[in-house]
């Protein structure tokens, strides 16, 4: 059996607008799939979906070939499904270190134990001299990089990161990569990754998951995505750069 997180012919409608239909996605373990598409594409709420904070109108979602049915959020982080959100989303009056401990905390550590996980994550990610500081005043970069760590925590079978380079510079964008890169050969994880730096996701993902208006309309690796004039007709009317190119 293939291990992935998967969808299958998921639709979800809000007061009869369709914002996702029959979205079928695989995210193998060990790999980097990609999810792009123009603002409004329906990206988060396929997250949702995946996450638990999104019960679909119909399809189903798997992992490693059981069905997740209808369980809360919560429940889907202790099966090993772990997200960052767009907005952060730290306790921003504790410590980074505490960050990481609530949440080991939260899926069954003890105190002890989940503060010794929490700063072994920061020292893996190299970001150990951030751990005393207050959440809610890190650069919006460094409340990235903590964001990922705290979802790392009792290292998660996938990890979904929804725009995790926003606000990044070339330079931080491909540590970015780099960190994601770790994250799959070391830690074994299946990465999603929602972005709209497409010179990243080109440079970092296995495969990409084209979304426009809901649905998925290309499927493939990066050097595919690139050449496909569906992807330019959805994109069509902004300019997405490339690494220097315009897609």
């Amino acid at each position: 059996m293939t291990e992935s997180l998967t969808t299958e012919n998921v639709t979800v409608t809000f007061d009869g607008l369709t914002a996702l239909s029959k979205v079928d996605l695989s995210v193998p373990k060990r790999s980097v799939t990609g999810l792009i598409g123009p603002n409004g594409a329906g990206k988060t709420t396929l997250v949702n979906v995946l996450t638990g904070f999104q019960a679909p109108t119909a399809g189903r979602v798997t992992m490693d070939g059981a069905d997740l049915g209808a369980k809360p959020a919560h429940k889907i982080r202790h099966l090993g499904i772990a997200r960052t959100f767009q907005s952060g989303r730290l306790f921003s009056d504790l410590s980074v270190v505490d960050n990481l401990e609530v949440t080991g905390v939260g899926l069954g550590l003890s105190r002890r134990k989940a503060s010794a996980k929490a700063v072994e994550m920061l020292d893996w990610m190299g970001i150990s001299s951030l751990a005393e500081r207050t959440a809610g005043g890190l650069p919006y970069t460094d409340e990235r990089r903590v964001a990922i760590g705290r979802a790392l925590m009792l290292e998660p079978k996938y990890l979904l990161l929804d725009e995790p380079a926003a606000g990044m510079s070339a330079e931080e964008a491909d540590d970015l990569s780099r960190l994601i890169a770790r994250i799959v050969s070391e830690i074994g994880c299946g990465v999603l990754l929602i972005e709209h730096n497409i010179g990243m996701v080109l440079k970092t993902c296995d495969d990409i998951h084209v979304l426009d208006s809901g649905k998925i309309i290309e499927v493939g690796p990066p050097a595919v995505i690139k050449a496909s004039e569906k992807v330019r007709h959805a994109y069509m009317g902004t300019q997405v750069e490339t690494e220097g190119e315009v897609l």
